[in-house]
């Protein structure tokens, strides 16, 4: 099975690199017809497509920075919908929690799992299961765990729950790199 996110990378690269090809030739083309424009419509047109290349320099600087929340937002929802199918979680109010991003929630939830295992409400294996649920995907969520709660992570996690842990959000950095420094030569 190909990596998660690799076909999505892939598919951001290619489109990163033909909205520049597209920009760089716009740019081209209004300049080897500047005689057959009058100058307003020759500045206009050339001030237009600088501004998109503003724009698009601006968006690689924001993808470059990690500001991704529709392809994060996206990722999230399909790995929850992958730890529900692969039932890496027992538990649909913490998927459902995760999908939509709920830290506060999640802490909440873990609480009441710990203070239904005290009690008794909850057997010590299921207790121990929903804590390892909810943990796990803080620290997908990118929360910070105490020192005790990333010991009791580590020592508890099944093996479906370490993998759903691994993966990576890493996008295609280098194409963006390569854009950003082009886009930003061009405008110059």
């Amino acid at each position: 099975m190909a990596s998660l996110g690799e076909a999505e990378t892939s598919r951001l690269k290619r489109n990163v690199e033909e909205q520049l090809d597209r920009l760089m030739q716009q740019l081209k083309d209004i300049e080897e017809s500047k005689e057959d424009l009058d100058e307003d419509e020759y500045l206009t047109v050339k001030e237009d497509t600088i501004e998109q290349l503003k724009e698009f320099n601006e968006s690689l600087s924001r993808m470059k920075g990690g500001d991704l929340s529709l392809i994060n937002d996206l990722n999230r929802i399909q790995l929850a919908i992958r730890a529900a199918i692969s039932e890496a979680f027992k538990t649909p109010e913490v998927i459902q929690m995760f999908a939509k991003k709920q830290p506060g929630q999640l802490r909440q939830r873990f609480a009441e799992i710990e203070r239904d295992g005290k009690i008794g409400k909850l057997p010590p294996e299921e207790a121990a299961q929903q804590k390892v649920e909810v943990l796990t995907a803080l620290k997908r969520l990118g929360e910070t765990l105490s020192a005790p709660e990333e010991a009791f992570l580590s020592s508890n996690s099944t093996d479906s729950l370490k993998q759903f842990g691994q993966v990576s959000d890493k996008i295609g950095g280098q194409v963006l790199d390569v854009a950003g420094s082009q886009v930003s030569a061009a405008i110059t």
